[in-house]
């Protein structure tokens, strides 16, 4: 069978965004004179599943928040919310349809809208993997990790309280789903704090050049606009897709720093990639009133228990 090379190009520019850089980039233009460093690792702990998947109790780990009627808007769309934020981990019920929202961090707002909680939240995708047998049984509460900047904090208080909570619970194996470009860091060290304790995890992600840079045992990537983990907005079939290809890893990898990319695309165009903390979009007085609204937030942020 002859294979046209023509149709195996790809599209000039159509990469992973390099969040690291960007975000580097986006501070130090803001005025912040000391670049965020990423946490990253050489070596990287694994556990296999002990049982089939089918045999597994699975959690589900998210960095979006429980509603907050007294923060403000959160609703779709809704500007950045430092109020909405919380700061230790939480639980929700994994049976029903829990009121999370996803305004306290820097998804994407400009290229995808965040109206469909099943793009960055598959809750209702795992119930149906658990009714139709794929995992043995879904964890009766699913788990809220908070998004820190504080390395220190994540790793001394976030994940051990998230440990203890899923081995209370008699979970193999955890889902972790992030947000952000912090929050991809934050599931990413939760992810190796687990699997050193004995539960296998597969992050879905947006961003794979902060996973990866971590280091972390098994990573989906899909290469949407950050708020997206979870599979397109309004479109069950990829959000189906995007949820078994994770537990496909789940259960197949065989060792650590496994990556699957999606083979599922955004859109046609991948120009929706130049603008997330791109400054080079930016001018000097957006630059200016940017610097302003963030500094609002974080006083917005540090108001809260």
């Amino acid at each position: 069978m002859s294979i046209n090379s023509r149709d195996k190009l790809a599209i000039a520019g159509d990469e992973p965004i390099p969040y690291r850089a960007r975000v580097r980039e986006y501070y130090v233009s803001l005025g912040y004179q000391h670049p965020y460093q990423w946490a990253h690792f050489k070596e990287v702990p694994f556990m296999a599943l002990p049982k089939p998947l089918s045999q597994c109790k699975v959690a589900l780990v998210t960095t979006a928040a429980l509603y907050n009627p007294e923060a403000g808007d959160q609703g779709p769309g809704a500007e950045y919310n430092g109020a909405a934020k919380f700061f230790s981990v939480y639980e929700f019920d994994a049976n029903g349809a829990p009121d999370l929202r996803i305004s306290h961090v820097a998804y994407d707002r400009k290229h995808t809208h965040a109206k469909d909680v099943n793009s960055w939240l598959p809750l209702k995708q795992m119930q149906l993997a658990r009714d139709n047998g794929v995992v043995g049984s879904l964890a009766e509460q699913g788990y809220g990790l908070p998004t820190n900047r504080s390395q220190r904090q994540t790793n001394e208080i976030d994940c051990p309280d998230l440990l203890a909570r899923l081995q209370a619970s008699g979970v193999d194996a955890a889902v972790l789903v992030p947000n952000c470009p912090v929050c991809h860091q934050s599931v990413s060290l939760a992810a190796r704090y687990l699997e050193a304790a004995g539960i296998a995890t597969v992050i879905m992600g947006c961003a794979k050049d902060i996973v990866e840079y971590v280091g972390v045992p098994r990573l989906l990537f899909s290469d949407f606009p950050l708020g997206n983990a979870a599979g397109k907005p309004d479109d069950q079939q990829s959000q189906s897709q995007t949820l078994a290809m994770a537990l496909t890893l789940l259960e197949g990898a065989s060792f650590a720093r496994t990556t699957v990319q999606s083979p599922q695309r955004f859109a046609a165009s991948s120009d929706w990639k130049k603008d997330f903390y791109n400054i080079a979009c930016l001018s000097d007085d957006e630059l200016k009133q940017l610097r302003e609204e963030f500094d609002q937030q974080k006083l917005a942020a540090k108001g809260r228990p």
